[in-house]
């Protein structure tokens, strides 16, 4: 039986995918990124969590998405590595090309004669901009309420239960978080009809969404790819449409093999060298 021929998109938008940290779904993500064969990749930025990175927890299936990022280079897909605040230590090398990587903070592309604008996003939260030390603990607390969440829905499942977004329902809760998102996807909006984009497209909040959205001044498109540890979602545009893709609905990217191995965390030597070696080593 030949292979599934996999789905064709002219762009895909991933963010806050979170690599080396407990709550990031790199197995499912693989799954996606086996399925499908885009023409330009743009990671978002949060793609591997410095914040948190630590040699106590950096499974095989985290260097298996790097090395499945750098490997589509080699087939002609345009990577573009957008940097965001829990992978900010590579803002240091905005502007750096090779081949068809770039490293940067911001991009504009064009796709059927409209613009798009994608950044992360972090730009707009305060408190990333004036207490870094706080927003630096809120992420190990939030990391610690998705691990909290990954053993509460490997119990529901077990017994048929569906299951639960628990910082979902936290957010939901809180109307200053709802509050912030609506304001970021405002503020995001007001500059993107300002500087006469078509689209802009975002990471950050974690929250996936495609919206319209009206000011005096004009209309833009908001878009938001999520996140890969609870939504498992990206931005897809292909034949001139945008759509949100979720892990969940993907009964194909569910069923696509992965390499058989034994689960196990390698020492942070080997984890920067293969790190270098992935990036700085592509063929072209």
């Amino acid at each position: 039986m030949g292979k599934k021929r996999k789905r064709e998109v002219d762009l895909v938008i991933l963010s806050d995918i979170h690599l080396g940290t407990y709550g990031c779904h790199a197995e499912e993500l693989l799954r996606y990124l086996k399925s499908i064969a885009p023409k330009c990749l743009v990671l978002n930025g949060d793609i591997i969590d410095m914040w948190q990175f630590s040699k106590r927890y950096w499974p095989r299936p985290h260097m298996q998405v790097i090395k499945h990022i750098t490997g589509l280079l080699a087939k002609n897909t345009k990577v573009i590595y957008l940097t965001g605040n829990h992978d900010e230590m590579l803002r240091k090398f905005a502007g750096f090309k090779l081949g068809s990587f770039q490293i940067d903070n911001k991009a504009v592309l064009k796709f059927h004669g409209k613009k798009i604008w994608i950044f992360h996003g972090d730009v707009f939260d305060v408190t990333m901009q004036h207490s870094r030390w706080l927003a630096k603990m809120g992420a190990i607390g939030y990391d610690t309420l998705i691990l909290i969440n990954t053993m509460v829905n490997w119990c529901l499942q077990k017994i048929g239960r569906e299951r639960i977004s628990l910082s979902k329902r936290v957010k939901d809760s809180v109307k200053s978080a709802i509050k912030f998102i609506d304001d970021f996807e405002e503020t995001a909006a007001a500059i993107a009809i300002e500087n006469g984009y078509d689209y802009v497209a975002c990471g950050h909040i974690h929250q996936p969404q495609i919206k319209q959205i009206r000011k005096e001044n004009g209309a833009v498109v908001y878009l938001n790819s999520g996140d890969w540890v609870e939504n498992l979602s990206a931005l897809e545009y292909n034949d001139a449409a945008w759509r949100i893709y979720r892990y969940h609905d993907d009964k194909t990217a569910q069923g696509m093999k992965l390499s058989s191995h034994k689960a196990e965390n390698l020492d942070n030597d080997i984890i920067f060298k293969d790190l270098v070696n992935q990036f700085l080593t592509v063929k072209r």
